[in-house]
């Protein structure tokens, strides 16, 4: 087969790194990177020979497939045109700004029968990979993601910056419609909120209680959870994950024994392997692991909180 055209729109902090990883596969051809700042376009695009442009326009057509990674405000209507063009699309996370533009890009891709995939890049993380094999279902979930200031992402909350990862994780593991929202937060240096908790509770009795700061002084990402006789902590940032379990022998009579269970996953390229990803349902028409709609499920999520932490 013939290589796959990509092309990077955004030559950003992440936009550089997409375009590194199309670089490195064999079975794609990045031909350009895209930036209305001109400098940082021909700065990534000549380290892979790629063309440089401050346009995308000319592109729709004639590439396979694109990684958009500009501003989230910019997500739906770059994600829509390469759609409208027959072309897939790897979109950074949140999907869009509203649930109504995901809507729409959903039902583009669907109509164009192609590969509408976003970047939720905490599911290539190994470490979850081990918490989606479990069959049994959590009925409690704790997750904290901590962060220092960057002011690079100051366009989002941090509801839609940083607690969006943990949102798309805990949905796909409890399988069930959220049911009720509370939460609170401050802003503390920007003008939007930048720490937040979240308690969600699901139709079927689960309960997440999620916090995300980003103006902590030290990086935690972690997510802990109680199952059916067992007990599991995953730390996304180191890839260990414990899980903490009844055992055969009991510990006293009538007492099971506690058995742990610790996997430590060799560090990876969770970006190398989401793009690889992509390129492999754009080849196979699998669907995504991160779908339009499970996109469009974690951006609704946290429009509900953030809209709770504006009005209560």
């Amino acid at each position: 087969m013939s290589k796959l055209k990509c092309a990077v729109i955004g030559a950003g902090y992440l936009g550089k790194f997409h375009a590194e990883k199309y670089a490195a596969l064999k079975d794609c051809e990045l031909v350009a990177v895209v930036d209305i700042n001109r400098e940082a376009a021909e700065q990534v695009a000549n380290l892979y020979g790629a063309q440089a442009m401050t346009d995308y326009q000319p592109l729709l057509g004639q590439v396979d497939a694109v990684s958009v990674v500009v501003p989230t405000s910019l997500h739906h209507l770059v994600s829509r045109d390469f759609l409208h063009a027959g072309t897939h699309v790897l979109v950074e996370k949140p999907i869009t700004v509203t649930v109504e533009e995901a809507d729409e890009l959903i039902a583009i891709a669907r109509e164009k029968n192609v590969i509408l995939q976003v970047g939720h890049l905490e599911r290539f993380n190994p470490a979850v990979a081990g918490l989606e094999k479990m069959d049994d279902k959590p009925l409690f979930i704790e997750s904290h993601r901590l962060s220092p200031f960057n002011p690079r992402a100051n366009d989002v909350s941090v509801v839609l910056d940083l607690m969006i990862h943990d949102i798309d994780i805990i949905l796909a593991l409890v399988g069930s419609e959220v049911e009720r929202i509370d939460a609170s937060g401050t802003s503390v240096l920007t003008q939007g909120t930048d720490i937040a908790n979240a308690r969600i509770t699901f139709q079927n009795g689960c309960v997440a209680n999620v916090t995300a700061s980003r103006i902590s002084m030290k990086m935690e990402r972690k997510m802990r959870m109680f199952r059916p006789c067992s007990y599991i902590s995953v730390d996304f940032q180191n890839r260990v994950l414990i899980k903490h379990r009844t055992g055969e022998k009991e510990m006293f009579p009538g007492i099971p024994e506690i058995v742990t269970e610790e996997s430590v996953f060799e560090s990876g390229d969770a970006l190398l392997e989401e793009i690889k990803h992509f390129v492999h349902c754009v080849k196979t028409g699998e669907n995504p692991l991160v779908s339009g709609e499970a996109g469009r499920k974690a951006l609704a999520t946290a429009i509900e909180i953030t809209k709770f932490l504006k009005h209560g």
